[in-house]
C-alpha cells in the first residue's frame, strides 16, 4: 500500500512519490520500468518502405503486432505511454500478480510527471519510486548545456530533499542516467554530477549504458573517478549489452548491481538491436546468465525488470506487461536451479538494499 505514515527516525527508508516508507515495506519490486513516457522525439526511426511508412502513422493495434515487435521504434504512437487510466490498469495486474513496488526511470525530457505518478500510485496501491537526473543528450532540456556539474548535483539533491518544483513530490532514485555511443561530453558531465549526488544522498543510481559492450565498463570508471559508491550503482540493460558471462563477472567484481531488465523482450528488433549487432537473448538465456553469476557468488547483486516503455509491451496492446516476470518467470525458476531464498533476494532484498536512502542490511 502507498505511504500513510512516516517511518521511525533513523530507519532506512524508501522515498516514494507518496512519501517515505520503511525499507521493510518495499516488497516485491521491478527495478526499471516506465509508467508514463514520451520517447517519440528521441527514439523514432523513419521507415524506408511504403508499407512500413503506412504502419508508422497508425495507432497501435493487434493486427500489426508482429511488425511492431520487429519495428517498435518506427511507429510514433507506440513510443508514447500517456494514459493514466491505462497505466493504472496495467499496474493493477502487476499488483494482482504479487507486485508491491516499481522503480520508475522516466526523467525530464522524456515525460516525467510527478503528480501523475502520485495519482497512479494511489489508484493502483503500488509504491512508486521516481527518478532524478537526465537521460541521454538528445533528451536533455536546453538548460543542461549551460548548467555546471555543481548545478546538476544540487538540482538532484534538491529533488530528493524538497521535491520536484513546487509539487512537494520527492525523487527516490537517480536515473536512468544514460550514455550515447560514444558518450558525449554533456553526458559525462551529467554522470559525474549524478555520481557526486549519489554519494551525498546515499541512494541508488541506475544507468543506461550505450549499446556496445565497453559502455558499462566506461561508466563504472567515470563514476569511480568522482568517488561514487559503486555498490549502489545499477547497471541497466545488461541483457543487450554484455552477453558473455566473463564480462558480467568482471562488472560484478566492482560491487555494482547487474540488472537484467528486458525480460519479455526476445525479438532482435530491426532497430536498435540488429542495427547495433546485438542478438537479443531469450528469457531462458537471461536466467542462465543470472544463474552463472549466482554460482560465482554474486546473488546479492542481481536485479530484474522489464523496462516496459512502449504500448506494444503492455497487456492492453498484446504485450506481456509489468507482471510477466512474476506470472511467467518465477514459477519456472525452481526448475532451472533457483532456490527460493535466491528468488526472494532478486525480488525483495536486493531492491531494498539498492534503493534505500542510506544503508539497508
Amino acid at each position: 500500500m502507498p505511504a500513510d505514515s512516516a517511518p521511525a527516525s533513523g530507519a532506512a527508508v524508501i522515498q516514494t512519490v507518496l512519501g517515505d516508507i520503511p525499507a521493510e515495506r518495499f516488497g516485491i519490486t521491478m527495478c526499471h520500468e516506465h509508467v508514463l513516457i514520451d520517447q517519440g522525439h528521441v527514439s523514432y526511426r523513419e521507415p524506408t518502405s511504403d508499407r512500413d511508412k503506412a504502419f508508422a502513422i497508425r495507432r497501435v493495434a493487434l493486427d500489426f503486432f508482429g511488425w511492431l515487435q520487429w519495428n517498435w521504434m518506427s511507429n510514433r504512437d507506440n513510443l508514447v505511454l500517456d494514459n493514466e487510466s491505462h497505466a493504472t490498469d496495467e499496474l493493477r495486474l502487476y499488483r494482482e500478480a504479487g507486485g508491491d513496488s516499481i522503480v520508475d526511470c522516466t526523467l525530464p525530457g522524456i515525460g516525467r510527471d510527478p503528480e501523475a505518478l502520485a495519482r497512479i500510485s494511489r489508484a493502483s496501491e503500488l509504491h512508486i519510486v521516481m527518478g532524478a537526473g537526465y537521460y541521454v543528450e538528445p533528451t536533455f532540456p536546453a538548460k543542461v548545456g549551460s548548467m555546471s556539474e555543481d548545478d546538476i548535483t544540487a538540482e538532484i539533491v534538491g529533488e530528493f530533499r524538497d521535491g520536484v518544483g513546487d509539487t512537494g513530490i520527492r525523487a527516490g532514485s537517480i536515473g536512468e542516467i544514460g550514455s550515447s555511443v560514444p558518450m558525449t561530453d554533456l553526458e559525462r558531465k551529467v554522470f559525474r554530477a549524478a555520481g557526486r549526488a549519489q554519494v551525498e544522498l546515499q541512494c541508488g543510481l541506475t544507468t543506461h549504458p550505450g549499446r556496445v559492450r565497453e559502455s558499462p565498463f566506461e561508466i563504472l570508471k567515470l563514476l569511480k573517478s568522482v568517488g561514487t559508491d559503486l555498490t549502489r550503482v545499477v547497471l541497466g540493460h545488461i541483457d543487450r549489452t554484455v552477453p558473455d558471462v566473463d564480462g558480467l563477472k568482471e562488472l560484478a567484481g566492482s560491487g555494482c548491481y547487474i540488472q537484467h531488465d528486458l525480460f519479455g523482450t526476445e525479438t532482435t528488433a530491426t532497430f536498435p538491436y540488429q542495427f547495433h549487432g546485438i542478438d537479443m537473448p531469450s528469457d531462458p538465456q537471461r536466467l542462465d546468465r543470472m544463474k552463472a553469476l549466482i554460482d560465482a557468488g554474486h546473488e546479492d547483486q542481481l536485479l530484474v525488470a522489464h523496462d516496459v516503455s512502449t504500448k506494444h509491451r503492455t497487456r492492453r496492446f498484446g504485450g506481456l506487461g509489468y507482471d510477466h516476470f512474476l506470472r511467467d518467470i518465477v514459477p519456472w525458476m525452481p526448475k532451472r536451479g533457483f532456490e527460493q531464498n535466491v528468488i526472494d533476494k532478486l525480488l525483495v532484498h536486493n531492491p531494498r538494499r539498492a534503493f534505500a536512502i542510506g544503508k539497508y542490511n
